[in-house]
């Protein structure tokens, strides 16, 4: 609780705040416009759209983390989870701390019934984000509401 208030002041103090990160389709910041485009389709949920531009960029930077991360929550929305899961761990071994590849991929594998595997997802980010960040919190809430309507 203190690492996610000390932070912003951190940034503010040290002149390093940034903006912010967009949350759905993840893990990247939404100053970078050269995946905007991407975003776009992701939000209004255009997944087959958005995979078809995703597959046209990774032509040109197919080791791109942020690029595998699109691909994977894109296809990962349309129930391609093993395909999905693929491009996450493709991301990861990129970018082992990406936090937008680490949270959903986490929340790939609650859907598949794997909370010992979305916990250390979990334990990645919270290394990770040593001040805090959302994609930790969000991922801590969905392993949380997993539990409850899962115990044991």
């Amino acid at each position: 609780m203190i690492r996610q208030r000390v932070l912003p002041l951190l940034l503010l103090v040290f002149g390093l705040a940034s903006s912010p990160v967009i949350a759905d389709g993840g893990g990247y910041s939404s100053s970078n416009s050269r995946l905007a485009p991407f975003q776009e389709l992701i939000e209004n949920e255009e997944y087959e759209q958005s995979i078809a531009r995703l597959e046209e960029a990774m032509r040109d930077n197919p080791d791109d983390a942020d690029l595998l991360n699109q691909m994977a929550f894109s296809n990962r929305k349309m129930g391609n989870y093993d395909v999905a899961l693929g491009f996450y761990q493709k991301a990861l071994k990129i970018e082992p701390e990406h936090r937008g590849a680490n949270e959903y991929l986490g929340e790939l594998y609650l859907q598949l019934d794997q909370p010992e595997e979305a916990e250390k997802r979990l334990k990645v980010l919270d290394k990770a984000c040593f001040f805090g960040c959302g994609e930790y919190d969000k991922l801590k809430q969905a392993i949380a509401e997993y539990r409850m309507k899962n115990p044991s």
